[in-house]
């Protein structure tokens, strides 16, 4: 991978196995990492950045960037997850599910000798790093924090406007061809549909130009839309609930709202989460609710710097 920032931070791939995610490794400038065990290297604490639906690892670089060269020792997992970004040439085993794609990132950080300190997840990503706790007492390090980004652990509640259905994005996105000549017919076609400037410009980041040079310009989508379309309907029947009313010792969950959030947050959601608040254990577990001013679901590009100062508490808690 290329050099971000030679004085802060080095984005690096490393030699993988066969059918491993597709990730990035953003590293601050005080990391001395190996993927092989090296017992007189002190280990380098690691936070995965996971994102939502029809969305890649490239969602989190310029926030993870951020958060490298704010916190030097650390390092930040972007990952795309399966049937998204780069890893949609892997062909996973169904069912595309919360909890299998939760698997692949524990065995991703498994196969990287990694052990997680901090968790986060925007919107389906949020759900995936419950799932990962639920599923994991290895790899996973204690005290290990989650965030889950505009996200609940149960019912799925989308908002009154058509750009906040994934459901019906993903069906509209599965009557188009499969490859196009336009990325702009594209997102023209998205905000005549009715779906909104902001996520007409973000679904076409998932063209990629195809054919040999010389040849007419087209684009190819780069996801797995049937997969994509199974995950999403995961998303909505997954209920993780019981990791939040009992959470495990050493873990603390984070649950951070939109403030101009799209996405129904119930008022039953909220009164659970608080009770949960109350109720965690006092071996280090903990559960916690968060608003982010100004900010609408897509957080990370609304109000980066609202999010990263809360974020921040996480990796200044955690330092190495």
């Amino acid at each position: 991978m290329a050099l971000v920032d030679e004085r802060t931070v080095l984005s690096r791939g490393v030699a993988k196995p066969p059918g491993v995610l597709a990730y990035d490794l953003v590293q601050g400038s005080l990391v001395r990492w190996s993927s092989t065990i090296d017992k007189s290297v002190p280990e380098t604490p690691t936070a995965v950045l996971l994102h939502g639906i029809l969305g890649s690892r490239k969602n989190w670089g310029s926030f993870a960037r951020r958060l490298a060269q704010e916190f030097p020792a650390w390092q930040f997992l972007l990952v795309d997850l399966r049937c998204h970004g780069d890893s949609a040439s892997m062909k996973k085993r169904g069912p595309h599910t919360v909890s299998s794609t939760a698997l692949d990132v524990l065995k991703l950080v498994a196969q990287l000798r990694l052990t997680p300190r901090v968790l986060v997840g925007h919107s389906f990503g949020g759900k995936v790093a419950l799932s990962m706790v639920d599923q994991a007492a290895k790899p996973l390090a204690r005290p290990v924090r989650v965030w889950v980004l505009d996200s609940t652990p149960g019912k799925v509640r989308p908002g009154g406007h058509r750009d906040d259905h994934p459901a019906e994005l993903i069906s509209f996105l599965g009557a188009l061809p499969k490859e196009v000549a336009s990325k702009r017919k594209i997102a023209s076609a998205l905000i005549r549909e009715g779906f909104s400037k902001d996520v007409a410009q973000w679904v076409v980041t998932n063209l990629q130009q195809t054919g040999p040079p010389g040849s007419p310009t087209s684009f190819s989508w780069v996801f797995d839309l049937e997969g994509i379309a199974e995950m999403y309907q995961s998303y909505e029947e997954t209920n993780l609930w019981r990791i939040v009313e009992d959470v495990p010792g050493g873990v603390h969950v984070n649950f951070l709202k939109a403030e101009r959030s799209l996405h129904r947050w119930a008022l039953e959601d909220i009164q659970r989460i608080r009770a949960a608040e109350q109720l965690a254990p006092d071996e280090g577990g903990a559960v916690e609710m968060h608003v982010l001013e100004d900010a609408g679901h897509w957080v990370h590009a609304d109000n980066p710097d609202g999010l990263f100062r809360i974020l921040s508490s996480s990796f200044q808690t955690l330092r190495a």
